[in-house]
């Protein structure tokens, strides 16, 4: 039995995603539980299926992917270049063996849609800044225990224990801040590092040539240097390392088309151990 665990906002897309999932994701007689983000009530409900150990799966924006609106209402503009990450429990796909030599017909499908799949190196001119990144309030309360403020002070503190160098700090972009209709690539110029807890702005760190520390949950952990001491040598992977990590990354996102066809479900059905 599948149970899509639904918010009350009526625009939010987590409608249309499950109507798709309902489609092309088989019932069986075990209780499978969706969640698309964590409002609502969905952080004790998925809680409550970690302590009764009960299958569940997070959906979320893909991590190589047509961007959609999200303010002020949430719209998907090009149903066949939009993605979303379907995540065997958990937030973010990090499991799997990244050296396994997953063919490249997936990130060539994305080329050819003109997604950037390209890993460029790293970036071996001078670098002069640290950028923070927070995840939102309600990801970084519930990973780190604390709020986003709190988050940062620890990290900015922590950081200045270990290099000179200038650190900034870059939120998510919202209408009400500051880094609204702004661009991260502008704040990945001349930047050493970047440094994040769960934000996706740590694949446009390593898109644009720049090492990431993250938490070990994150999308970009395989790749990245988990703790501060390393912020003035942060792991860089070679390219063959990076590369694979990409290819198994976006084997964990899909579609609405493909999502509503089976395929989503035939290809994790493979990736759950």
């Amino acid at each position: 039995m599948n149970i899509y665990h639904k918010l009350d906002w009526n625009k939010c897309l987590s409608h249309e995603i499950w109507e798709a999932f309902k489609k092309g994701w088989p019932e069986t007689d075990e209780e499978v539980h969706f969640f698309w983000g964590l409002a609502g009530k969905n952080v004790p409900e998925i809680q409550k299926c970690v302590d009764e150990n009960k299958t569940w799966f997070y959906v979320d924006v893909g991590y190589f992917t047509e961007q959609i609106t999200r303010y002020p209402e949430p719209k998907i503009h090009d149903y066949d270049k939009t993605y979303f990450r379907i995540v065997s429990e958990g937030l973010h796909t990090t499991g799997g063996n990244t050296h396994r030599g997953i063919p490249d017909t997936r990130t060539s499908e994305l080329e050819s849609k003109g997604i950037d799949i390209h890993f460029k190196g790293w970036d071996t001119g001078e670098t002069k800044h640290i950028l923070v990144c927070p995840s939102s309030q309600m990801v970084t309360y519930n990973i780190n225990g604390m709020n986003q403020d709190e988050w940062i002070h620890e990290c900015v503190t922590e950081l200045k224990k270990h290099t000179d160098r200038e650190i900034k700090v870059r939120n998510k972009p919202r209408p009400n801040n500051e880094f609204w209709n702004t661009d991260i690539k502008d704040s990945l110029v001349g930047c050493h590092c970047l440094v994040t807890n769960m934000s996706l702005s740590a694949i446009d760190a390593v898109m644009n040539m720049t090492p990431v520390i993250c938490h070990g949950k994150n999308v970009c952990s395989p790749i990245a240097s988990r703790d501060l001491k390393y912020v003035n040598k942060p792991f860089r992977p070679g390219r063959k390392t990076v590369t694979e990590w990409m290819k198994f990354v976006v084997e964990n996102q899909f579609t609405l088309p493909e999502i509503e066809s089976g395929k989503a479900f035939e290809v994790m059905r493979k990736q759950i151990v």
